[in-house]
């Protein structure tokens, strides 16, 4: 069993930069591939970004390439987000989901165990 807690969200102005934090809790999380989603409000969660449980490869969302980058430390049994260049756009409730996959899955229902979520407000 696997517990994730996020953390790092809040109130920021479009360009700033903003770093999401996926903890995990429980096991050891090196089995894992960890993705990113979002949820707006009043539309459905999409995929952001994801890592591999090496760590040795990543996945992006259109919206997210060259802006955002995901990473992992297996010491500190954590996934990143590093969110750069902030646009309104990227207001939304941040979940980290993870599940025993070699690749990086796309879809939510792909993973079994999810965040409470953190939520980013970008303002213009």
């Amino acid at each position: 069993q696997v517990q994730l807690h996020e953390s790092g969200g809040g109130l920021v102005q479009a360009g700033d930069s903003l770093r999401l934090s996926c903890a995990a809790s429980g096991r050891s999380f090196d089995t894992y591939s960890v993705a990113w989603f979002r949820q707006a409000p009043g539309k459905e969660r999409d995929f952001v970004a994801g890592i591999n449980y090496s760590g040795s490869s990543t996945s992006y969302a259109g919206s997210a390439e060259g802006r955002f980058t995901v990473s992992r430390d297996a010491a500190e049994n954590t996934v990143y987000l590093q969110m750069n260049k902030v646009e309104p756009e990227d207001t939304a409730i941040y979940y980290c989901a993870a599940d025993r996959w070699e690749s990086i899955p796309t879809t939510g229902t792909s993973y079994h165990y999810w965040g409470q979520g953190t939520r980013v407000t970008v303002s213009s």
